[in-house]
């Protein structure tokens, strides 16, 4: 891959960056609830109907097939231009779509894309479960299969957004005879099913509001028509949206990160004056970070040229964990420069919450253990 821009690069970088400049929402995304789904639908739509929406998408799903170089570009204006992270639509537009594009059967694509592209639906994730998050081959999560349907019992947890989601990404059991790996199904599952039971867990970030769910399943019946790729096949179509999310779908967030550092310098600057740059410990700490997130961005761009060839592996996790790391020392020095004012919590707040959650990253995913274990195995070829 060619990192250096050509004229046609910076043509598209131009029109990009006007319509983020024209177009990106000026008021506060809400911080929860049902006000914050709809912002981000509603941004979603106008990204659609600006043609932003899945630029990364194949044309024949209603994208525009841009180069992994355009995609960059698009990222790098998408943080400068400080767009909204949309949380909420992440899993559907980065996890279930490119599962469904590439697993999928042609009456799934022709359902579901659409209507996640135009931002008519949010998704959430079923994966991880009570004493079996990182370790989703442990699933116990059950579903016996009931003439043309699956019933389902048991429970996820840690399901970020159920309650707000219209569609979910469901790892269940289908052979519990069969070996650890085996025997799993990836279904689409209605969050509107009779039989599921959303509880909320309270988190510290968010007084007065929540983020994660337990989902409880009691006899829910799901189309066998939902299954994605074959019945007992989960674990390879689960691997292939783990895929995604470690690599390119996780690019716009490694790129983001640089932006929201560089906002950190300047408040800096602003509070301590520029000296503090030159001479204090902040500074130091602050050039630090500089040259880090230039090093994700390195990082980022090797991802792409690998995915370009189509030899992207395990070495995502390199990038994925080192990203994580690097993300709660961002918040930590941004508490440090805030100063006292970091006691306060208001509930519109871009660097106190974000702190405080930035503990949950080097688990989400995959934890930092499990990548530094893939890493040494797949990429370093050590012994288990």
């Amino acid at each position: 891959m060619n990192l250096d821009f050509t004229p046609e690069d910076e043509l598209f970088r131009a029109e990009a960056r006007d319509w983020l400049n024209e177009n990106v929402p000026r008021a506060q995304r809400p911080p929860e609830g049902q006000a914050m789904r709809e912002f981000d639908l509603a941004w979603q739509r106008r990204q659609f109907n600006g043609g932003w929406a899945g630029v990364s998408w194949p044309v024949e799903y209603g994208g525009r097939g841009l180069s992994l170089t355009e995609q960059l570009i698009w990222y790098e204006e998408y943080a400068r231009a400080g767009g909204p992270s949309s949380e909420l639509l992440f899993v559907g537009c980065n996890h279930a779509a490119p599962t469904i594009m590439a697993r999928g059967t042609q009456a799934q694509k022709d359902y579901h894309l659409p209507r996640i592209l135009r931002g008519e639906v949010a998704w959430c994730q079923g994966f991880s479960e009570p004493n079996n998050g990182s370790d989703l081959g442990g699933l116990r999560c059950r579903a016996e299969i009931d003439g043309d349907h699956l019933v389902v019992n048991g429970s996820k947890i840690w399901t970020s957004g159920a309650h707000l989601a219209d569609w979910q990404e469901l790892l269940v059991r289908t052979d519990p005879a069969a070996p650890k790996h085996k025997g799993i199904s990836w279904v689409i599952c209605d969050m509107r099913s009779p039989g599921i039971e959303l509880r909320p867990i309270l988190i510290m970030t968010a007084p007065g509001h929540h983020h994660f769910n337990q989902v409880f399943y009691t006899d829910v019946r799901i189309p066998l028509s939902n299954v994605v790729g074959e019945v007992n096949d989960g674990w390879n179509v689960a691997m292939s949206t783990l895929g995604f999310e470690r690599g390119t779908a996780s690019m716009s967030e490694q790129i983001r990160y640089g932006a929201i550092l560089e906002k950190l310098i300047e408040i800096a600057r602003e509070r301590f004056g520029k000296q503090v740059l030159e001479y204090d410990e902040i500074g130091a700490r602050l050039a630090q970070l500089r040259a880090e997130t230039q090093a994700v961005r390195a990082m980022t761009y090797t991802t792409a040229s690998r995915v370009a060839r189509g030899s992207l592996g395990s070495e995502a996790s390199i990038t994925r964990a080192f990203v994580s790391q690097l993300q709660q020392r961002i918040r930590r020095i941004a508490v440090d420069v805030i100063g006292p004012d970091s006691i306060e919590l208001p509930d519109v707040d871009p660097w106190i919450r974000p702190y405080l959650r930035s503990y949950s990253n080097t688990i989400a995913a995959g934890t930092s253990e499990i990548q530094r274990n893939i890493i040494g195995e797949r990429v370093l070829g050590l012994p288990r």
